[in-house]
């Protein structure tokens, strides 16, 4: 006999609550792989603190991150310092250490509800890849900037040998 809880359209998920949904285009970028993991984890427990329209009011301080995710608070000043170096975080107001305040952070993949209305999510992340990408002098590359997609003609250079095995003389 099958519960009533399984039939029909009361078979409603109860008591799942919030996720965290990350996009396959953030966890493949070059931002997202070269954080540390001590970064990914206060990514994630800031995450959880978003509630839909708190975001640019997220407040985790460095004491209160390490206690709970078992880290020092260096290492954790360390993971926020990537965060924004990455572009997952933005730091929207600093705490006072005098007044027991901690940062109020703003997660870029998250829109943020201000006075004057929603504003979209700026995905800072994704200029990172950008960004790092540039290397060498502010010289413009000059001539053909595009790898060819074929193998370049067989003709030129040596002509390949197979090697054998030598044959023992006995």
């Amino acid at each position: 006999m099958v519960p009533r809880a399984l039939m029909g359209k009361s078979n409603k998920r109860k008591g799942d609550g919030q996720y965290a949904p990350l996009t396959y285009a953030m966890l493949k970028s070059d931002a997202w792989r070269e954080l540390s993991g001590a970064a990914v984890r206060v990514f994630l427990e800031l995450h959880c603190r978003f509630n839909g329209s708190n975001n640019g009011l997220l407040t985790l301080s460095y004491a209160e991150a390490a206690e709970v995710l078992g880290m020092g608070k260096a290492t954790v000043q360390r993971a926020f310092a990537d965060l924004v170096a990455k572009g997952f975080v933005v730091l929207e107001k600093e705490g006072n250490w005098y007044h027991r305040q901690a940062h109020e952070w703003r997660l870029t993949i998250k829109p943020v509800q201000r006075a004057k209305g929603k504003e979209s999510p700026t995905h800072d992340w994704i200029k990172y890849g950008l960004q790092n990408s540039e290397r060498g002098s502010d010289v413009k590359q000059r001539g053909a900037g595009v790898v060819p997609f074929e193998n370049r003609r067989a003709g030129g250079g040596s002509i390949s040998v197979p090697v054998r095995r030598k044959r023992s003389s006995g």
